[in-house]
């Protein structure tokens, strides 16, 4: 095949070809009648790259930099969401109306990602923008100041003293009908644990017995997430004495404190499962044969931290105290985050502070604190 019929094979001109219409379209030039040729309405400008095309270039180039989890988390919002819906659409055709539409139709799905998932690919899609912007493709990025209405999550803590005696006697009870096999569940202690020394779950489960100084009444955490969340918490009267009690049946050694059937750490879930989940149900249906209010919903391991911080402003800690306790680096943050306060009276002050401190618990008032107890309103 000649070189003619080769480029009219594959759709091209020979060189003869384009020097002819050269100079036909300079002749036109020249004579006043050239125009530039205008794109049919439908199709797209030849200069402005689809989010698609533009968001497969933002990742080759983004794509090494990230983590293996930030790259699986970002292929799920580009995939599963940015994609089926901006993806043909030219870059200077997404405007802000655009993304709140995207907002507004992901809010309407039977089954809708909440507000904070739609906002973190809401995020991913300004970030792809913000480079188009860069590069001068697109004026400005239209993701900017969207976002999905985000409600404020409930943060669920026990009360009361009733609510707490309800859950570590159905605790207790669970622990007093289990069979032989099932005598290593330390329900009730566990959940005194994290309810008066605020231990987040994974600090329980990790806890051993050379962190737990019954002679000073200290209990050290020393795993954590923070370096302020290696600290120390008061055992205080009754966690001091369920843990004394807890040794002696257990015998000596620094093992965990509460270890599986096979002296390993138990896991997260079955702690969930096992322990909290069936003292609640234990409790709630104790607590319906009484004609009372059932605890709180959604109760996690997370609301008893929340619970500790709660006793602490009850027993009249300054926030400095609660601030070491819970493990917190921000002095301002216990006032900040913990400035929820419900008007409590003297009687149910005094039952926080003989179930805290105990059966040597003392309940002059000159001991009690003010009216107010606050109490958690979220994480810690």
């Amino acid at each position: 095949m000649n070189g003619r019929k080769r480029a009219v094979a594959l759709g091209r001109v020979t060189r003869a070809e384009a020097e002819d219409r050269l100079t036909v379209e300079l002749a036109r030039v020249r004579d006043g009648g050239w125009e530039p040729p205008v794109a049919p309405p439908d199709s797209p400008r030849a200069d402005v790259s689809t989010f698609h095309a533009y968001a497969e270039q933002w990742w080759l180039l983004s794509e090494g930099q990230l983590s293996a989890n930030t790259q699986a988390d970002y292929r799920w919002r580009l995939e599963k969401h940015l994609l089926g819906y901006f993806g043909e659409m030219p870059l200077d055709s997404i405007k802000a109306a655009t993304v709140e539409a995207y907002i507004a139709a992901k809010l309407a799905e039977d089954d809708p990602l909440s507000a904070r998932s739609i906002n973190m690919t809401v995020i991913l899609l300004g970030a792809i923008l913000e480079r188009a912007v860069k590069h001068e493709l697109i004026d400005r990025n239209p993701a900017k100041g969207c976002r999905a209405r985000e409600r404020a999550p409930e943060r669920s803590y026990l009360e009361t003293a009733g609510q707490i005696q309800a859950l570590l006697d159905a605790a207790g009870e669970l622990d007093a009908k289990a069979p032989c096999h099932r005598r290593h569940v330390e329900r009730r202690v566990m959940l005194a644990v994290l309810t008066f020394a605020g231990l987040r779950i994974g600090e329980l489960l990790a806890l051993r017995w050379r962190d737990v100084d019954l002679a000073t009444g200290w209990l050290t955490v020393g795993q954590s997430k923070t370096d302020a969340g290696r600290r120390r918490v008061k055992l205080r009267g009754a966690l001091r004495d369920d843990l004394a009690a807890l040794r002696a049946r257990v015998g000596r050694g620094d093992g965990l404190v509460f270890p599986t059937s096979t002296g390993r750490q138990a896991s997260p879930e079955n702690f969930r499962t096992r322990v909290l989940a069936t003292a609640m149900k234990r409790a709630n249906t104790n607590l319906a044969e009484a004609k009372s209010p059932p605890l709180p919903e959604k109760l996690t391991p997370h609301s008893l931290r929340r619970t500790f911080c709660s006793l602490l402003y009850a027993l009249g800690e300054d926030p400095g105290t609660v601030m070491d306790e819970m493990g917190h680096t921000d002095p301002a943050l216990a006032l900040r985050v913990y400035r929820q306060a419900m008007r409590r009276g003297h009687d149910e002050k005094a039952l926080l502070r003989s179930l805290v401190e105990g059966a040597e618990s003392s309940l002059d008032a000159d001991r009690l604190p003010g009216d107010v107890l606050t109490t958690a309103t979220a994480d810690g």
